[in-house]
C-alpha cells in the first residue's frame, strides 16, 4: 500500500508498505477513504514530537471503511463506514474511567505518532470498540474528517476548558484551522466578543466570516495594547493559545483578566515561561491538555443538525498519489490560504 513517512526532521516520502494486519482482539483495520494534514505533522516534521520515530507512518485523521476486525471487536463489522478517532481508548484503563482518554495506558494519541497512522491506504486501529465511531447513512464523509480532531479538540480544548459563556470576551491567538474550530464552536456559548488575533491578514478574513467579532493584524507586536483598547484595560475572560509556539503563549498571558482563563490548544515543542511574578495575584488558571475526545458524538450531532458546518474549514483537495504536493500546499498556508486539505486515498 501507499503510505506517507516520516524519515526525519524535515524529510518525508510516499513509500509503498505492507498492508497492516491485525494484531490485538480488539484491532480493526479500516480502508482509509478520505484524511487530512493536521497542524501536529507539521510540527513532528520539525523535530517538535520527540515520540514519533523516523519510518512512521503520519496521521491521525480520517473516515473509512472497515476491512477486517479482530476476535474481541464487537461492535464493528467489516463493510461498515466509521470515522476514526484521533485519540486510541481502552475504555477501562484509570484514565479512560475517568474520561482522560488521552492518557489512556495502552492507547492516547498514538495513531501517526507511536504507531503508523492514516495517512496512507489502510491503517491498523487498536481499541477499535472505543476508537471508532459509526458513520450514519447520508453523513458528509469531508465534514466528518474535521470531526477527527480538529473540531473536537477545539472546543474540549479551548472552549469547555477556558469555560467560554455567554457575554464573556474571548481572544484566541492563532486564527490557522485550529483557532477557526476553536472561534465556531466558541459561538455555541454566546460570547458577547470573539477577538481573532494572527499575523495573517487571509485568515483573519475567514475569521471575520466565521463570526469573529474583532480581528488584530500581531505583526506590529502591539496586540496586547489594542486587545486592552478593546476591553477597557480589562482583559479578556477566556485567552485561547492555537498556536504552539512560545510567542503566542507569552501573549496569552498578556491578554488574560483577573480571574480569567488561559487554554491551550497549540502544540508545544519548546519551553515557554509562565510569569508568575506577575500573574500569582491575579487569580488566572491555565488549562494545558491534550484531548480527551469525549465530543465525537456531541459535534456530530451539531453536523447533522446544520448547526455547524466543518466543510468551510476545507480549502484544497488532493489524492494520496498527490500528498506531498498536499503537504506543501498546507505547509505554505499564508501563501496559498489552506485551512484543511482533503486526501482521498
Amino acid at each position: 500500500m501507499k503510505a506517507l513517512v516520516y524519515q526525519g526532521p524535515g524529510e518525508k516520502a510516499l513509500e509503498d508498505r505492507p498492508k497492516p494486519s491485525l494484531r490485538e482482539p480488539g484491532d480493526a483495520i479500516v480502508k482509509i477513504v478520505k484524511t487530512t494534514i493536521c497542524g501536529t505533522d507539521l510540527h513532528i516534521l520539525k523535530g517538535d514530537v520527540a515520540t514519533c520515530a523516523p519510518g512512521c507512518i503520519l496521521g491521525h485523521e480520517g473516515v473509512g471503511v472497515v476491512d477486517s476486525v479482530g476476535a474481541g471487536v464487537t461492535a464493528f463489522r467489516p463493510g461498515g463506514r466509521v470515522l476514526i478517532s484521533c485519540i486510541s481508548a481502552c475504555g477501562k484503563c484509570e484514565y479512560c474511567r475517568r474520561g482522560m482518554y488521552s492518557h489512556c495506558t495502552t492507547g492516547g494519541w498514538i495513531l501517526g505518532n507511536s504507531i503508523d497512522g492514516t495517512q496512507a491506504e489502510y491503517v491498523r486501529i487498536p481499541h477499535a470498540d472505543t476508537s471508532l465511531y459509526p458513520i450514519p447513512p447520508g453523513a458528509d464523509e469531508e465534514a466528518l474528517v474535521m470531526l477527527s480532531d480538529i473540531l473536537p479538540t477545539g472546543f474540549e480544548c479551548g472552549v469547555l476548558n477556558g469555560k467560554v459563556q455567554p457575554g464573556a470576551t474571548v481572544a484566541i491567538v492563532g486564527s490557522g484551522p485550529i483557532g477557526l474550530a476553536a472561534l465556531l464552536t466558541a459561538q455555541f456559548y454566546s460570547p458577547a466578543e470573539i477577538i481573532m488575533i494572527d499575523l495573517d491578514d487571509n485568515r483573519l478574513d475567514v475569521a471575520r466570516r466565521f463570526g469573529a467579532t474583532q480581528t488584530i493584524n500581531s505583526k506590529d507586536g502591539k496586540s496586547a495594547e489594542k486587545v486592552m483598547a478593546l476591553t477597557s484595560g480589562r482583559g479578556v475572560d477566556t485567552a485561547i493559545e492555537a498556536v504552539g509556539v512560545p510567542a503566542s503563549f507569552l501573549l496569552c498571558e498578556e491578554l488574560v483578566a483577573p480571574g480569567g482563563i488561559i487554554a491551550n490548544i497549540g502544540v508545544h515543542g519548546s519551553k515557554v515561561d509562565l510569569h508568575l511574578e506577575r500573574l500569582w495575584s491575579q487569580n488566572i488558571r491555565d488549562y494545558d491538555a491534550a484531548c480527551g475526545h469525549r465530543h465525537h458524538a456531541d459535534a456530530a450531532e451539531e453536523v447533522q443538525a446544520k448547526k455547524i458546518d466543518p466543510k468551510l474549514l476545507i480549502t484544497h483537495r488532493f489524492k494520496l498519489a498527490e500528498i506531498l504536493d498536499a503537504y506543501e500546499t498546507f505547509g505554505h498556508a499564508a501563501k496559498t490560504g489552506a485551512l484543511k486539505v482533503i486526501i482521498e486515498a
